[in-house]
């Protein structure tokens, strides 16, 4: 057993490299607790190694411990192994080798749900709703996505033999990988002859510079107002929100301040480089999935006064990381800061610091809240997230429409769709015909699922109680009555919430066609938040009051 016990102590090694990659802080207080800690986990470790039934794969142990153990600090303190470096190389640059395609997991197999328009999957054949068979020769059913996605990637070069189901016919189809960046500016246009509008993804290296680039391009073509779309951007590099700001406001300005308990990590960021256009009208859209680097460069704006946010109320994350490389190849990134926006607001919605072990972490009560000035003297809070200016309630989808979504009915209706119709109408402009929507429901009305409205659901506790109380009887009928009328009905229901599964339905179609710009630009007609963004720029006056201008 010695050779194994030595294996034990080059564990506890690398735990304690893991622990002391900082500077000591307050050391002579926390060392014996750190030291005695970790020589519980390495006796741990020992006795598994000498005494457990089976022999114990420590590889997998350790990084099953690590990441428990980050896990107890909050969401974004992360452990990546050597395995996972590609993870993180697609999340800081939006590079990874491979085919370029998303994919769905559905019963037990993996389909292609959409391939990246002009990538090596699209140019070699493949389709959205063809399913993965096997993966150079190997079987993939049954296997989870992330099994399924790493024998898809592979370096530039190669070249991968996937074998595929198209609709009962299948094929095998050789795809060369090859670099794939995914674009963090998706979609760019003009949405008027004056308003120029662009989507922004993420926030990898090339970001600000993308953002950029379609910014002059946009006012080359004439654009005068201007629309940045940041809905759904769970963020990324923070000097990359730094550089986004720094587009329409001086150089020499506070974009944002990072506080730590680390000296070092107190930092303030300001503008370095002349601006792009310090006069054009600005409008930022959010919603909640707009976070970190998404909510510096809306909050920046908002504070400044720059431009007017709309939308949703965004996330609420106000953490920053710093990832620090480890031995053997693999990485640690850490939540070192919270930041604070030029009126010293922090958006951090969530404590996950001072809540019993166990809990989940708690919203920052409203006691707590506090009041900030823009530079004109609006009033906004922090704690909850950015605020837009102009709150946009987006329409709840029924539970019909939800159930087909969940349970892909929209996304194999438009496989079987593009299998039947050769080309369409352009993606701005295309509908379905009531003859093409009737054929939609009849396919709807065969598939199997179940759904419940609220209604019903109220209406059945309201039951319960009433039998308790004693006045179920006396109500029975007229319970019955109501409750027939609040009963799902599949086809009355796709009658009665046709507006909102037409939109989904036809926007997948358009995606089989015209892929993730088609998507984008189909979407423009159906969305609340976008034409409230053209009305507000289109009325300078309701502009200018908004920001107190």
């Amino acid at each position: 057993m010695i050779q194994k016990t030595n294996f034990s102590k080059k564990l506890f090694s690398l735990f304690l490299g893991v622990v002391f990659i900082f500077p000591c802080v307050n050391a002579q207080s926390n060392g014996f607790e750190v030291i005695k800690n970790l020589e519980l986990i390495d006796q741990i470790y020992e006795h598994l190694d000498k005494y457990y039934v089976d022999e114990p794969q420590p590889g997998k142990m350790s990084v099953a411990g690590i990441s428990a153990m980050l896990k107890n600090l909050d969401p974004y303190t992360v452990f990546y192994p050597e395995s996972d470096i590609e993870d993180y190389r697609l999340m800081t640059t939006g590079q990874y080798g491979g085919i370029g395609a998303l994919i769905v997991k559905m019963k037990e197999y993996t389909y292609i749900s959409e391939p990246y328009e002009g990538k090596p999957a699209q140019i070699a054949g493949l389709k959205a709703g063809d399913k993965i068979l096997t993966i150079d020769g190997k079987d993939m059913k049954a296997k989870d996505t992330d099994e399924v996605s790493n024998a898809l990637k592979g370096p530039k070069g190669t070249t991968v033999s996937i074998k595929i189901d198209r609709s009962g016919e299948t094929k095998t189809i050789n795809v060369p990988r090859d670099e794939i960046k995914l674009p963090d500016v998706p979609y760019s246009g003009m949405l008027t002859a004056s308003v120029g509008y662009v989507k922004l993804n993420g926030f990898t290296q090339t970001a600000s510079a993308d953002v950029k680039s379609a910014f002059l391009a946009l006012k080359a073509k004439g654009m005068t107002e201007f629309v940045l779309d940041l809905r759904g951007n769970g963020g990324g590099l923070l000097i990359e929100a730094v550089k986004i700001v720094n587009m329409f406001v001086p150089k020499g300005q506070t974009v944002v301040t990072t506080k730590g308990r680390v000296m070092e990590e107190n930092r303030v960021y300001l503008t370095l480089d002349e601006p792009t256009d310090l006069q054009i009208p600005l409008t930022v859209l959010i919603d909640e999935g707009s976070a970190s680097a998404s909510e510096i460069v809306s909050g920046t704006l908002q504070d400044l006064d720059r431009a007017v946010i709309i939308g949703e109320t965004s996330f609420g994350k106000g953490l920053v990381q710093r990832t620090y490389d480890l031995k053997y190849g693999t990485k640690v990134k850490l939540t070192v800061a919270k930041y604070y926006t030029p009126s010293g607001r922090c958006v951090q919605r969530l404590e996950y610091y001072d809540h019993e072990l166990g809990l989940k972490p708690e919203e920052v009560p409203d006691s707590l809240l506090k009041i900030f000035k823009t530079f004109a003297g609006r009033d906004v809070i922090d704690g909850r997230g950015i605020e837009p200016d102009m709150k946009v309630e987006v329409k709840e989808i029924s539970r019909l429409t939800s159930t087909l979504f969940l349970n892909n009915v929209f996304f194999n209706y438009a496989t079987k769709f593009a299998l039947e119709h050769e080309s369409i109408a352009d993606a701005k402009t295309f509908r379905l015909s009531e003859q093409e929507y009737a054929a939609f429901k009849e396919y709807a009305l065969k598939e199997t699922f179940t759904y419940s409205t609220a209604s019903e659901e109220m209406l059945k506790k309201m039951k319960a109680t009433a039998e308790e109380e004693g006045f179920y009887e006396d109500s029975k009928s007229e319970y019955e009555a109501l409750m027939n009328k609040v009963i799902p009905s599949k086809t009355r229901d796709l009658d009665k919430f046709s507006d909102e599964i037409r939109m989904l339905l036809e926007n997948e179609i358009v995606s089989r066609y015209y892929y993730q710009e088609g998507r984008a630009l189909n979407a423009f007609s159906h969305d609340d938040i976008l034409l409230k963004a053209l009305t507000i720029l289109e009325n300078k006056s309701s502009y200018d009051t908004i920001l107190k201008k």
